[in-house]
C-alpha cells in the first residue's frame, strides 16, 4: 500500500453528510490522518482525543462518532474539542479493524520523539513523519488535557497509563476506570512527549468488547462537559500500580499457545494466559513451557536497559513460573502483538496485594 506520509486532514464542525450514516462509512470517508475539530462554549480552551493510534483498535473512533451523531446536536460542549483519527490506512485494511499497522509497515506508537533517517528501514520512513504531525496538530492548539483511547487486542479490564500521577491524572482517569499504571517505559510512545498538560492513555478493554466502547463514549461525554478539569470530581478510587515493564521474546524466538507441554520450540503460553489478565500470578504458578534455550529466548529490559527477567521468573525443568506474585497486563493470544509488541506487562505485587 502506497501512503502519503504528509497527508493530514482538517474538518471543523463536521454535518451529518460528513459524519455518514455510521463509523464504518465515516472510517472509509477518509483518506489518511483525519483531525476534527468541534467547537465549544469556551473557545479558548482545547481538549484532545487522539484514537487509531492502532489500526485494530476500534472503541475510540465508534466512540467518537456515537458522540459526534448522538450527544453533540443536543449538548456543546464546555470547550472546544479536537479528535485525531491516526492509522486510517491500517483501519480500513480489509477487514476492518484487523491490522495493528499495514503489511510492511511499523507501530506509530513507537516512533515519537524519533528521527526516522536512523532508526528505519527503507519503507518505513514515513512513520516518524506521521507522528511528527500527529503530534503537531496536538500542540497547534495548546491543549489542557490529551487522552489517548486504546484497545487490548484481547479481552481485560479497563485501565489507564500515564508518566506522572497528579490530581487532575486520577480525576480524569476515574472517568474511565479505576485502575491507573504508572509508567517510565522509553518506546517511543505518544504518552511519553511533554504537551504541558494531563495526559493519559485509555486501555478500553478488549477491541471486540461492547463494553470496551461503551466505556470510551461515557469516558468522551464526561469529559465534553466538564466545565474545569482542574475540578473535576473523582468518579471513584483509582488504584496506582507503579512501573510494570514488558515481557518479551528474543529475536527469532518461537511462539506458541496451548493447554499442555507439545515440546515446541521457543517459547509456550498456556492458552488461557488472557484470564491472567482479570486477576493475578501467584509466586510458583506456571504460565508456559520454554524449550531448552530456557529463559534465553525471553527479556524484560528495565528503564536503565538491564534484563532483569530472573528478577521476576525462572524455569522449573521446562516450565515459565513466577518467581514472585505478579500482576499481568495485556496477555494475549494474539501471536501478532505478542511477538511484535510484548507477551504482557508485568508487575510484582506484595503478598498482601494478591
Amino acid at each position: 500500500m502506497d501512503i502519503d506520509f504528509s497527508e493530514i486532514n482538517y474538518l471543523k464542525d463536521p454535518t451529518w453528510q460528513d459524519l455518514h450514516a455510521d463509523y464504518e462509512q465515516f472510517l472509509l470517508s477518509m483518506t489518511g490522518p483525519t483531525v476534527i475539530d468541534i467547537s465549544g462554549t469556551d473557545p479558548d480552551k482545547c481538549r484532545v482525543f487522539t484514537t487509531l493510534l492502532h489500526g485494530n483498535e476500534p472503541s475510540g473512533l465508534i466512540a467518537m462518532h456515537r458522540y459526534l451523531t448522538e450527544i453533540l446536536a443536543q449538548d456543546k460542549p464546555c470547550t472546544n474539542l479536537r479528535f485525531i483519527i491516526c492509522s486510517v490506512e491500517a483501519a480500513t485494511a480489509k477487514p476492518l479493524f484487523s491490522q495493528r499497522f499495514v503489511n510492511g509497515g511499523m507501530d506509530i506508537n513507537r516512533c515519537f520523539g524519533k528521527d526516522c533517517s536512523f532508526v528505519c528501514r527503507d519503507g518505513q520512513r514515513g512513520y516518524c513523519q506521521r507522528a511528527s504531525l500527529i503530534e503537531q496538530a496536538i500542540r497547534e492548539v495548546n491543549p489542557e488535557m490529551v487522552i489517548d483511547l486504546h484497545n487490548s487486542s484481547s479481552p481485560g479490564p479497563t485501565f489507564s497509563i500515564s508518566s506522572v500521577v497528579t490530581t487532575e491524572v486520577l480525576s480524569l482517569a476515574s472517568l474511565f476506570c479505576q485502575t491507573l499504571i504508572l509508567s517510565d517505559l522509553n518506546m517511543g510512545s505518544i504518552m511519553e512527549q511533554s504537551f504541558n498538560c494531563p495526559f493519559i492513555t485509555i486501555e478500553c478493554g478488549g477491541c471486540q468488547d461492547e463494553q470496551a466502547h461503551e466505556i470510551a463514549f461515557s469516558g468522551i461525554s464526561q469529559v465534553a462537559k466538564c466545565e474545569s478539569i482542574g475540578y473535576i470530581q473523582q468518579e471513584k478510587p483509582v488504584e496506582v500500580i507503579y512501573r510494570p515493564l514488558r515481557l518479551q521474546l528474543k529475536a527469532q524466538t518461537k511462539l506458541s499457545y496451548a493447554q499442555h507441554d507439545e515440546g515446541y520450540s521457543g517459547v509456550t503460553l498456556k492458552e488461557n494466559i488472557e484470564c491472567f489478565n482479570f486477576g493475578s500470578a501467584h509466586q510458583d504458578e506456571m504460565l508456559g513451557w520454554i524449550d531448552g534455550n530456557g529463559l534465553d529466548n525471553l527479556q524484560l529490559i528495565d528503564k536503565s536497559g538491564k534484563d532483569v527477567l530472573n528478577e521476576y521468573f525462572y524455569a522449573r525443568d521446562n516450565q515459565l513460573v513466577c518467581r514472585h506474585n505478579l500482576r499481568l497486563f495485556k496477555a494475549t493470544t494474539n501471536k501478532s502483538t505478542a511477538i511484535n509488541d510484548c507477551l504482557f506487562y508485568v508487575v510484582k505485587l506484595a503478598s498482601t496485594d494478591i
